[in-house]
Formats: structure tokens, C-alpha cells, sequence
């Protein structure tokens, strides 16, 4: 766990310098998302800090999270103009991520967050929150520099973490195979599972050499749908399987 609230730590540095002091037409630039200007993914993170700290309040307090509750933030976020999406976006991220690591071992070890069909422990529930803040960082970073990178550090706990976004998010394409897939720094090997109705991405090969290489910053924006020619390193093995790959992962 250390690893992964460092990991958090760091990725909030890394977007609180990249975005204090942005002008306001630079917020309302377009992020690499094509639908959300640089503002837009601040209130994102914004609202998904308000939501994931007050999970966390409940939790800790033993209540339940009203089901309402999220969609009366994504309300509140959705109505602010840029700049209070910019500045109150920073001031919720730091909360959060001071909430979390505040949490003791104890309670790390007994709590549990309910979040739609899945469950997650407090490991699972603050590695969620480092998915979603270095990607959406890198949303922002790329702006400003084409040549922008997920960092090490939260690529360690990303690529590790990608199982369940690929489960929600992947979309078959009616092709039938199974590609094995190998990363750099780190080494990992996956295997990604095509069917007629379902996609699964699992951890480990199946004992035949990889399809594909390449570095797991970019297999990480691969399954996030953020993998696109123009932000594509070099690779090694069938490159051809990239195209097929992005239109299974289009992305959250």
C-alpha cells in the first residue's frame, strides 16, 4: 500500500505544478479527451475526490453511502464555471489524498467499499484512485507536451490494476483470438482474450512467446483507450495487432 499512496502522492504533485497558474484560456483548451476541455477533467477529478473521500467518511463511520450522492456532485462540478472547476479540483485532490493516507493499519485492514457490482478493499479502492488520476494527468500533460509519458512510479500500480477496466470497458469486435501481450519497466505478460461477446485481459502468458512488446506506460494508455499512432512508442513483434487492439479498448 505504501507504494501505491506514494505513487498518488507524487501523481498529485505532478498535476497540481502542471496546472497552477494556467490561464483561463488554457482551461478551456481540449484535453486529450475529445468531449472535455483541461477544466472539464480537473472537475472530473474534482467530483471523483468529493465522492471517493466522502466513500471513505462512510466507511470508516460504518454507513452506507447514500445512492444519491454522486450524482448531486457531478451536479454541483458540472454547473461551476472553468477557473472554480481548476481551483477547487486541486484544493478536493489534496483532501483525498490526505484522507487516505491518514487511514491506519487497522482500518486499512478491515474496510470495504461497496462500488456497483464489485467490492473493493482499501488496497483496491486507493490503486483506483492512482489509475484514474495518472491517466487523466496524462489527458492534461499531453496537452503541453505531445511527447508525455504516465510516469514510472504510478505505471507500476496501473498495469497492475487493469483487469477491471478492461472487463467494463472492453468491446468486442467479433474477432476470436487470444493476443499475448509483453510490457517493459516493469516486465509484465498478459494475455488478452478476444471472443465473439467478451473481452478478458488476464495476468500471465500462455507459454508462447508475445505477439507483442512494448512499454507498460503504453499498454496501460492502451487499455484506457489514450493509445493512438500519433502517442505510440516504438514496439517490437506484430504491430499490426495494435489497430485491432484499440477498437477493443476505446476507452472508459
Amino acid at each position: 500500500m505504501d507504494n501505491e499512496l506514494a505513487a498518488l502522492r507524487a501523481s498529485v504533485g505532478r498535476l497540481h505544478q502542471l496546472c497552477r497558474g494556467l490561464d483561463d484560456a488554457e482551461l478551456e483548451a481540449q484535453s486529450y479527451c475529445r468531449e472535455w476541455s483541461i477544466a472539464d477533467v480537473l472537475s472530473h477529478l474534482g467530483s471523483a475526490g468529493v465522492i471517493m473521500r466522502s466513500r471513505l467518511e462512510d466507511a470508516l463511520a460504518g454507513r452506507a453511502t447514500p445512492d444519491d450522492f454522486a450524482p448531486s456532485v457531478w451536479d454541483e462540478w458540472n454547473a461551476k464555471p472553468a477557473r472554480a472547476k481548476a481551483d477547487d479540483a486541486l484544493v478536493a485532490d489534496e483532501a483525498v489524498l490526505e484522507a487516505l493516507e491518514a487511514v491506519g493499519t487497522p482500518d486499512r485492514t478491515r474496510l470495504t467499499f461497496p462500488m456497483g457490482p464489485v467490492t473493493f478493499d482499501f488496497d483496491q479502492f486507493a490503486s483506483a484512485r492512482v489509475n484514474e488520476h495518472a491517466l487523466h494527468t496524462w489527458d492534461i500533460e499531453v496537452v503541453f507536451d505531445d511527447r508525455a509519458q504516465l510516469p514510472h512510479d504510478a505505471t507500476a500500480v496501473v498495469v497492475d490494476n487493469l483487469g477491471l477496466v478492461a472487463r467494463f470497458t472492453g468491446r468486442p469486435t467479433g474477432a476470436v483470438r487470444d493476443v499475448v501481450v509483453g510490457t517493459t519497466d516493469p516486465a509484465r505478460e498478459f494475455t488478452i482474450g478476444l471472443a465473439v461477446d467478451a473481452v478478458d485481459l488476464s495476468a500471465g502468458g500462455s507459454g508462447r512467446a508475445p505477439d507483442l512488446v512494448l512499454p507498460a506506460e503504453a499498454f496501460c494508455r492502451l487499455v484506457y483507450g489514450r493509445l493512438d499512432a500519433a502517442h505510440t512508442p516504438s514496439v517490437t513483434g506484430d504491430a499490426a495487432v495494435l489497430d485491432p487492439l484499440r477498437s477493443v479498448f476505446p476507452g472508459p
